[in-house]
């Protein structure tokens, strides 16, 4: 689905080249759930923002589902984007003027979609994250974990099949971070294609498999039978967070 051949990505700051990434190359699966870990300024956000397509590699090949992103232009991106790839951020991104429908529905009407589909799409995302009851509720109405539960219906209303989320449970007190995991692994588990980019070991234990990054390269690798000692070589204790 997700094939990177030496992948970097160069930013100039003051004149001076900054290596955000260096020569990364991966494979990810169809249906595959991948966590992404590493110290601040390692690359996981500029390396998360290359996978969905915010942003084009310096130098290097990205296919996405068997085509290469650099012959797309910019309204085959908007497209691909709009309805392959879903987006999920630690701050929600929410108009709080707009109710949780609303919310759901608004990326759907920047990409033209008929009213009637939008509403069946947004209210079928809105029960697929146990939300129905708080359709007609704005941001300000529902907690932390119910908006981020928002943010994934809309993410996700369109039916993509891969999904990007970046510290997913950030902002959330333990019990909200779980119901929304436990939501992630079940949509996971759906088929859904999954890359979570995070700080906290208990979230990337969830994962199928794990890459850590240090300076722009992908440092290690490991499956999910490797991952507790793949934590505990980096220092990263399994049971903190």
């Amino acid at each position: 689905m997700i094939e990177l051949a030496g992948i970097s990505r160069t930013f100039e700051l003051g004149g001076e080249p900054i290596h955000a990434l260096v020569e990364v190359s991966e494979t990810i699966a169809a249906g595959e759930h991948v966590a992404i870990m590493g110290p601040s300024g390692s690359g996981k956000s500029t390396l998360l923002h290359l996978i969905g397509c915010l942003d084009r590699p310096t130098s290097g090949s990205y296919h996405f589902e068997g085509r290469e992103v650099a012959t797309l232009g910019e309204d085959e991106l908007d497209d691909l984007r709009g309805r392959r790839i879903g987006f999920v951020f630690q701050t929600f991104h929410l108009v709080s003027r707009l109710d949780a429908r609303g919310n759901v529905e608004l990326p759907m009407i920047f990409a033209g979609l008929p009213r009637r589909e939008r509403r069946e799409l947004a209210d079928a995302a809105l029960a697929a994250v146990g939300l129905a009851p708080r359709a007609t509720h704005r941001p300000a109405e529902l907690s932390g974990g119910e908006r981020q539960r928002l943010a994934i219906a809309r993410a996700v209303a369109r039916k993509p099949s891969l999904l990007l989320a970046d510290e997913p449970t950030g902002n959330l007190d333990s019990r909200s971070g779980g119901v929304v995991l436990d939501l992630l692994d079940r949509l996971n588990d759906e088929g859904l294609t999954l890359v979570v980019v995070t700080h906290d070991p208990r979230v990337a234990q969830r994962a199928d498999r794990l890459l850590i990054l240090a300076d722009g390269r992908v440092v290690r690798r490991a499956p999910r039978a490797d991952l507790a000692a793949a934590l505990t070589a980096w220092g990263l204790d399994a049971a903190s967070g």
